[in-house]
């Protein structure tokens, strides 16, 4: 006799497959932001906290000096509005940049170009090349304050030997800025020597072999196929340089503090100036934002520039 098997309720069968996923447990959740923790509070106090205090500052008078912390409201930033100070640094400060940004460009591409090869002249070119940039500012400075120099210096050695009369390079209005800009080139090219370089050995070289089947000599190369491939490194290496360009301070401090007649000071030497000499941080924190602004447009204006650019190409 055959067994009935009993049957199920109906709307009581559940189809079949996976069961649903419940989310892992409380522990395995809350796992990847316990090991970011620590980063995360360094980024707070180190980043965070001292950009939210010192716009905070640029409202108040805050001082070194232990006068009393008073708000201003807006009385900081219309004084930086009305200042000459702020606008002649703020003129050098693009002057050094228009100055610095081409050379530190065409020059490190020419020496990606030269040391791009194999062998121990491609080793000794790339060393001789970055080699600079991995000296701190206080030895460039030294180096180049002694070749600037008048009577025993390099520099003016040369010109007396070919004929020609001395220049006092380093305190005269209209060579000082100069003498800053051969000195970054110099020393910081070779960052961008490097970026260069990377790019170059990124290239296939099954490119070249198949131009130069077809017929194309070295000339072509370079402009038909080399410099178009690096057009995005250019275009990072120019917006990396101009904002490293702008917040230039070190080496016009170490060789010139800012003159003659304040000839060759930026806008972050004046920020120091006003902060921690003349003990007016309120007014310092002001003028710094108001930079900061400026330097975030800039760094927008050329991402759009070049992003605009490879996406026609």
């Amino acid at each position: 006799m055959a067994v009935q098997t009993p049957s199920r309720a109906v709307g009581t069968t559940r189809p079949a497959g996976p069961k649903p996923d419940t989310g892992p447990p409380w522990r395995e959740r809350w796992g990847g932001l316990f090991f970011a923790a620590p980063f995360l509070l360094l980024f707070a106090v180190f980043l965070l906290w001292p950009v939210v205090s010192g716009l905070w500052n640029s409202f108040f008078n805050t001082s070194l000096a232990g006068v009393q912390h008073r708000f201003l409201g807006l009385q900081n930033w219309r004084e930086m509005f009305g200042d000459p100070a702020v606008w002649d640094a703020l003129k050098n400060t693009f002057v050094f940049t228009a100055m610095s940004t081409p050379p530190l460009v065409i020059v490190a591409l020419v020496m990606a170009l030269l040391a791009n090869r194999k062998g121990l002249l491609g080793w000794l070119l790339r060393f001789s090349y970055f080699a600079p940039f991995v000296l701190p500012a206080t030895v460039v400075t030294l180096i180049w304050v002694w070749i600037y120099q008048p009577g025993f210096g390099l520099v003016n050695g040369l010109l007396t030997a070919g004929g020609f009369a001395e220049i006092d390079w380093l305190n005269t209005e209209n060579r000082a800025m100069l003498a800053v800009v051969i000195t970054t080139v110099w020393w910081t090219v070779g960052f961008n020597f490097l970026l260069y370089l990377a790019a170059l050995q990124g290239i296939p070289a099954q490119v070249y072999e198949a131009a130069a089947i077809d017929g194309a000599n070295g000339r072509q190369q370079l402009f038909r196929i080399t410099l178009p491939l690096l057009r995005r490194t250019t275009g990072l290496i120019a917006v990396l340089q101009l904002v490293a360009s702008l917040k230039i301070f070190d080496q016009v401090y170490l060789m010139t503090t800012g003159g003659p007649n304040h000839a060759t000071r930026p806008l972050i030497m004046y920020i120091y100036e006003s902060g921690f000499t003349g003990y007016r941080i309120g007014y310092a924190s002001a003028i710094s934002y108001m930079f900061f602004a400026i330097i975030v447009v800039v760094a927008l204006l050329q991402f759009k520039l070049f992003a605009g650019r490879g996406d026609a190409e």
